[in-house]
């Protein structure tokens, strides 16, 4: 059961292995006041990892009893595989295309 999210966390997960010191920008309210902050992508990252995680965990008893609901340890499966296969298919070094070799 991953669906369109699992393989958007796989995206996700795939992000904070490439792109480790990219900044978001996040709105946040205070109080009546919105505004807008930088943040470093990787504890959004890590801070929905361990959210996803901690609601799937809570929603287990839950799940069994009333069936249905949000797959969340499909965005936790899909977020690790996502992080575990961009590190498989990441180019050896000596295979990198260099600037000074072509122009």
């Amino acid at each position: 059961m991953v669906g369109a999210s699992g393989a958007i966390a796989g995206v996700m997960g795939a992000y904070i292995i490439k792109f480790p010191h990219s900044r978001i920008l996040s709105l946040v309210t205070v109080i009546f006041f919105f505004t807008t902050i930088e943040v470093p992508a990787w504890i959004m990252l890590i801070f929905w990892f361990v959210t996803q995680f901690f609601n799937g965990v809570g929603t287990i008893a839950y799940s069994h009893a009333s069936g249905g609901g949000t797959a969340f340890f499909a965005h936790v499966g899909g977020f690790v595989a996502g992080a575990a296969l961009i590190m498989l298919i990441r180019p050896n070094e000596r295979f990198t295309r260099r600037r000074d070799l072509y122009w």
